[in-house]
């Protein structure tokens, strides 16, 4: 890995765009099939290097070695921080979540009829804050462009579909731990991303319902309906940066992204900017640290890095098949091109026992 020079860190001057900053040509844009998602690829897809491998064979030499940052201590905390994403599997949906022991508090029927909104204005601002309470560290609205809804299931490979009426997007990010990340490649910044997914479900789950029981429809998401990184800029939480993450004025690019679709009457949030793209121009932080050369230098591209890319805007593609093949070989996934960016509010280098020293 070649250490490079020390960024500076760049200045923030946030202001509102006319349109998402990001250029897309219409004729190669199409909704993502998620038959080329590295994780379906993994078993499906015999042309991958990486197909039928996992993260667990290394991950099991890690800690018969006792590879510091690859203890079984570090893998305890990694495999429970996933359990909320994990274990909940009705988090992401559109039903709402049925009460084993007992109704709600206010019976089993009253959220069926829809409750009058007079003002979305107000109706926003509730929602927006309901967000927060549970968990949220940033969240706006967008009413979605269809094109960035996959156009199939993860899992069963259906056609995908929006229900009726369904037009806005209320889209929230959730910060990961800095001290975590910064221990990347090593097993505690798995951990801090795996705590960010169960937030996620945590979030967008609990969101979902309060929507639900103002009797409007709420199909909650993570990564699997919508591309969550062009829907957080539409709603105005961010920009795209060299690493293909969003890169959000607050914590640059230490955010997981979360969804919830809904038909409930909202007003959209306008895009920003901050000179997100003209300062990963002159930054290759990113692409100079990743460990596989899966980030690109240069100039952004049209062309995609890999299979597993959704090809159609202007942008640095990352190669996520390079991603994918480290993780295997390092025995846990990797934040490092979210660690070293100039971005990144958080603690930039540390290890194992610095994580588990600190506070």
């Amino acid at each position: 890995m070649v250490r490079s020079r020390v960024r500076r860190r760049p200045a923030i001057n946030v202001r509102r765009a006319e349109k998402p900053p990001y250029t897309v040509d219409k004729a190669r844009l199409r909704r993502y099939d998620q038959r080329r998602l590295i994780f379906n690829r993994v078993s499906m897809d015999p042309s991958f290097t990486a197909y039928n491998r996992s993260e667990e064979e290394q991950g099991l030499r890690n800690i018969a070695e006792r590879k510091p940052g690859y203890t079984r201590v570090d893998y305890a905390l990694s495999e429970a921080a996933w359990t909320a994403h994990d274990a909940w599997t009705d988090a992401f949906g559109s039903e709402r979540l049925e009460r084993p022991f007992g109704p709600s508090l206010m019976g089993a029927r009253w959220y069926a009829e829809k409750y009058r909104v007079d003002d979305p204005v107000e109706m926003t601002r509730q929602v927006k804050k309901a967000a927060r309470l549970y968990g949220a560290d940033l969240v706006g609205v967008t009413e979605f462009n269809p094109t960035w809804i996959q156009a199939n299931t993860r899992r069963a490979l259906e056609p995908l579909e929006l229900p009726e009426g369904v037009r806005y997007a209320v889209v929230m990010a959730v910060a990961l731990d800095g001290l975590g990340v910064a221990t990347s490649p090593e097993v505690p910044a798995g951990a801090a991303t795996g705590l960010g997914y169960s937030k996620m479900a945590f979030i967008a789950g609990t969101l979902a319902e309060f929507v639900r029981n103002l009797g409007y429809t709420a199909v909650s998401s993570g990564n699997d309906i919508g591309l969550s990184v062009p829907l957080a800029v539409d709603a105005g939480l961010g920009q795209v940066g060299r690493n293909g993450l969003l890169i959000t004025p607050e914590y640059g690019p230490r955010v997981k992204i979360c969804k919830v679709f809904t038909d409930l009457p909202l007003i959209p949030d306008e895009p920003i900017e901050f000179g997100v793209t003209e300062f990963c121009m002159g930054c290759e932080r990113c692409a100079e640290e990743c460990e596989v050369e899966a980030v690109q230098k240069g100039p952004p591209s049209w062309e995609p890095a890999c299979a597993s890319n959704s090809p159609g805007t202007l942008k640095w593609y990352v190669d996520g098949e390079k991603c994918f093949e480290y993780w295997c070989d390092n025995g846990v996934d990797c934040s490092t091109c979210v660690s070293v960016c100039p971005y990144n509010r958080g603690r930039k280098g540390a290890t194992s026992e610095e994580f588990w020293r600190g506070h």
